[in-house]
This record gives C-alpha cells, sequence and structure tokens, in this order.
C-alpha cells in the first residue's frame, strides 16, 4: 500500500509540486461509501505501484481545501498529472473503472 494521508499544510507539496500522476481521494472518517472505496484504491495502488501516487484529504480536517476544490459530496477523487486538475470522479467504482480513469484521463 502506497496511499498517504495528508492535511492543507501538505497539499502543495505532495500534489500540485509533484510531477506525475497524483489521485486525491476527498473522504471522511463517517462517510460509508468513503469507507468502501478505501480497499478499492489500496488495490489500485498495489496494481499501479509507482505510476501514481494516491493521497487521501480528511474534507472534516481540510475544510478549506474541500471548498477550494468544489467538493460537494464524498468521496469525491481528483486526478491531478504535473500538478494540474485533469479530471474527476465522485463516489465509489471499481478497481478496474479507476485504473481506466487514471490511464485514460
Amino acid at each position: 500500500m502506497n496511499i498517504k494521508h495528508i492535511n492543507e499544510a501538505q497539499f502543495d507539496a505532495e500534489v500540485i509540486q509533484q510531477k506525475g500522476i497524483v489521485l486525491v481521494d476527498f473522504y471522511a472518517d463517517w462517510c460509508g461509501p468513503c469507507q468502501m472505496l478505501g480497499p478499492i484504491l489500496e488495490e489500485v495502488s498495489d496494481a499501479l505501484g509507482d505510476r501514481v501516487k494516491i493521497v487521501k484529504v480528511n474534507v472534516d480536517e481540510a475544510q478549506g481545501l474541500a471548498q477550494q476544490y468544489g467538493v460537494m459530496s464524498i468521496p469525491t477523487v481528483y486526478l491531478f498529472d504535473g500538478g494540474a486538475k485533469m479530471s474527476k470522479f465522485v463516489g465509489v467504482k471499481s478497481k478496474d473503472e479507476i485504473i481506466d480513469f487514471i490511464e485514460h484521463a
């Protein structure tokens, strides 16, 4: 597993300044669908290895980021490439759907 939990102060260094692909999961601990997505993201991380960096941002602790990125429902997952926001999806998807989302964004 290569998933890192980050806070607002770490977002710029861990996401925006990264050269490669970063998947950002905006979630909350109390959110049922978020809890379902967690293990799926671990499988994606295991499958893709170093091809993608996966980080999780707790919206309860990073309300400014959630507002900045227009997170209205959780989980909301954004894909960044070279620090640029490329695409997003809301809700739970399967491992294969997420890999396809990453590879074809």
